[in-house]
């Protein structure tokens, strides 16, 4: 057995209402003085509200910081971590998505550091201290709350990600509640994301090990069985109880076990093209399966009874097929645009996406398949055309 390093965000509480039980934890760093990050959207939602009131009633200072925006810009991140040192916070509390999650990764460790963003990009570069964090999911998508990682978007529209332990935060708080009625299209998007997530982990050409394969086999099923469910029906807790879980341990698995190909491709349109990443990934989900294929075969293979139960015992060439084939159609269900041109992408766009999509080494060294410039601009061509 190869051996492998697995590391996960160190407390985990999940419980419908958890929001509520913000300031116990908040107790234990002895923290007064609490940063918040979200954003306006989830806050005018009322989707902080529990953790405030708690929080006020304990006795604890909130100051909030609810300009986050999705795929954070530098200097985004850069203005909240100065507001954080302004405003002697003790501790980090985000709630809100991926976003909220990764800027608030930062936030507690530039605000504690002495280093500048621009230093930390790429992996284990981030060494030094951070203040207390608790990040509080409120979609089922990207596992941020339990991984190390944090992506920005810098200057250029280049997305650039940070990856270094010190980013797991103390505490991950996953309530249900906080996800219930949100909408189907937000819902799709983040659910196939997670989907994604456990899918390049079982894949990955590197750091592939038997923890991150269990985990991501779980999340799949868990994922497969409630995302439609979730998406017609926003107040079934039982399925958003389910998403939130599957969401969680697939971020665990594709923390140990990275991303590749999907998320290489996907990075640039939401750079340049202002898509969220889940309906991003989702976009070039299928051309970039069917691409893996002649290498990922026996891997999908293995999969695919999660998703078609028929295609257990089945050779591996049909059990593979029918493991794309139920993808696509949890896609259609799910209502994911059927071509890149229902988000504004033209054919005089994809040399340009091509040539971003190159620049995500970090990820497609994880691939199953080498991608080549053309691969991904087919790739690209054949999302664009519905055909992928």
């Amino acid at each position: 057995m190869n051996p492998f390093l697995f590391q996960t965000t160190p407390n985990l509480l999940f419980e419908a209402g958890a929001a509520g039980k913000i300031p116990e934890l908040v107790a234990k760093f002895g923290a007064r003085t609490i940063l918040l990050v979200t954003d306006r959207g989830v806050r005018a939602a009322g989707l902080t509200r529990a953790a405030e009131a708690a929080l006020a009633q304990a006795g604890c200072r909130i100051d909030v910081f609810a300009d986050v925006v999705a795929d954070p810009p530098s200097h985004v991140v850069e203005t909240a971590a100065a507001f954080a040192r302004a405003s002697g916070a003790e501790l980090v509390l985000a709630i809100g998505g991926g976003s909220a999650l990764d800027t608030a990764k930062l936030v507690a460790y530039l605000a504690r550091s002495d280093d500048a963003l621009d230093a930390i990009y790429g992996v284990g570069l981030a060494t030094g201290e951070r203040l207390p964090l608790i990040l509080v999911p409120t979609t089922a998508g990207t596992g941020s709350e339990v991984t190390p990682i944090a992506i920005v978007t810098t200057p250029t529209q280049e997305k650039k990600g940070v990856v270094a332990p010190r980013l797991l935060p103390d505490w991950a708080v996953l309530d249900p509640e906080l996800t219930r009625g949100l909408p189907a299209a937000v819902t799709a998007a983040t659910g196939i994301d997670a989907m994604v997530h456990a899918i390049e982990a079982y894949t990955s050409r590197h750091r592939k090990n038997p923890i991150s394969d269990g985990l991501a086999r779980q999340a799949l099923g868990l994922l497969a069985c409630h995302i439609r469910i979730a998406c017609t029906d926003g107040g079934d807790v039982e399925a958003r109880s389910g998403m939130l879980l599957g969401s969680m341990l697939a971020g665990m698995a594709f923390a140990n076990a990275p991303v590749a190909a999907v998320h290489a491709l996907a990075y640039p349109i939401g750079a340049l093209f202002h898509v969220p990443h889940g309906l991003s990934n989702a976009l070039v989900l299928m051309g970039v399966l069917r691409f893996n294929l002649p290498e990922a075969r026996a891997l999908y293979a293995e999969l695919a009874p999660i998703l078609d139960p028929d295609a257990r015992d089945r050779p591996a060439a049909e059990a593979a097929d029918r493991f794309v084939a139920a993808l696509a159609a949890i896609c259609r269900d799910c209502g994911v645009p059927p071509s890149l041109a229902a988000v504004g992408i033209a054919e005089t766009d994809l040399d340009r996406l091509a040539d971003d999509a190159m620049k995500q080494t970090r990820l497609l060294v994880n691939n199953p398949r080498t991608v080549t410039r053309a691969d991904a601009r087919a790739i690209y061509a054949a999302a664009l055309a519905g055909t992928a």
